[in-house]
């Protein structure tokens, strides 16, 4: 069970070091990208949600 153990650990560091990690360039860029979006996104679902509570309010009265 060790054994088996210790060469999965053994293979999961060959692997670690064969992973192309981006550059803090790029890292920082993608996680401005998906910042940016992800407010947009709740902007938009945000906007729909207060113009549907309004319509359906108007429809109820």
């Amino acid at each position: 069970m060790v054994g088996r153990a210790s060469r999965f650990l053994k293979d999961v560091r060959v692997e670690f070091l064969k992973v192309s990690w981006p550059s803090r360039d790029e890292l920082i860029g993608s996680t401005l990208v998906v910042i940016v979006i992800s407010a947009i996104v709740a902007v938009f679902i945000g906007a729909m949600d207060h113009l549907l509570a309004i319509l359906i309010s108007s429809i109820m009265r």
